[in-house]
Order: C-alpha cells, then structure tokens, then sequence
C-alpha cells in the first residue's frame, strides 16, 4: 500500500500528521503537486512535480494509483476515480470515500455546485479548523490500523 497526496493548496497541518503517521507504520507517502514542496528527508516520503493545468495532478495520481492504496485529497471527482480503481480517498476533514458511499458524496457535490452556479446558495464549506483536524486524524488512524500490518 501507499499514500498518495492531491497536495495543491493542502492544510500543511495534515500534511504533518501523515508524515510522522507514514514513518510509524512505515508506508510510503508521495505528495504530487505542480509546485515545489519541501518534504522531509525520509526513505518513507516524496514528492513528484507535475505541470500545472486542469487536472494534471489528478490525471498523475489515477495512473498511480493501485487496488488497496489511499489517496488524501479534498477533491471529490478524484476521490470517486480512486474508488472505482480499487483505492480509498479521505478528505482533510476526515471524510472516508469507500465504494458504499463516494456516489452519493459526488451527486450531493453536483447538486450544490449547480445550485452555487445557478445563484440559489452562496458560500462553500466552513473554514478549516481545529475539528477538522482532530477528524482526519482520527481517520487517517483507524484506516492505518486496519489497512496495515506495522
């Protein structure tokens, strides 16, 4: 197994939590990006440049991506390509996208952003904060528990 980062505008705190969770259960974590990141030196952790342009990053990490590996990413097209390849996505704020649920997190997506674009709601997501993080970590811990064997 791997974890696999859609790091383009990521909350550096998680990024920080998956580094020291990646060198305990020692699996190897790739953050893809199309801009320079600094990642520790760490034979658990990398990182891969890509162009910049709609969907690259996104395009890079499904040809990584393989039954069985963990994609954190925030967007919810990606994480449905990750599904339908055999994969898992969490989203920073410690949302689990398994085939029994990623379908209907990608319609409600849909429904909102066309209710957005049509001037019916306005606003997105809450900001960020400290119970997002306390999600993904609790998250990315249970998956980690049962997905690897340290």
């Amino acid at each position: 197994m791997q974890i696999l980062v859609d790091a383009d505008a990521f909350p550096g705190v998680i990024v920080d939590i998956l580094f020291r969770a990646v060198e305990r259960v020692r699996v190897p974590l790739i953050l893809v990006s199309n801009k320079h990141l600094k990642v520790p030196l760490s034979v658990y952790i990398s990182s891969i440049r890509v162009s910049a342009g709609f969907d690259v990053a996104d395009n890079h990490i499904i040809a990584m991506v393989q039954q069985g590996d963990l994609v954190i990413t925030a967007d919810i097209p990606l994480a449905d390509r990750v599904v339908e390849k055999g994969g898992y996505a969490i989203d920073p704020r410690g949302e689990l996208y398994t085939e029994a649920n990623v379908k209907h997190r990608l319609a409600m997506r849909n429904l909102l952003d066309e209710l957005r674009n049509g001037g019916m709601i306005t606003g997105g997501p809450s900001s960020f904060g400290r119970k997002d993080i306390q999600s993904f970590a609790y998250q990315l811990d249970r998956f980690l528990t049962k997905h690897c064997k340290s």
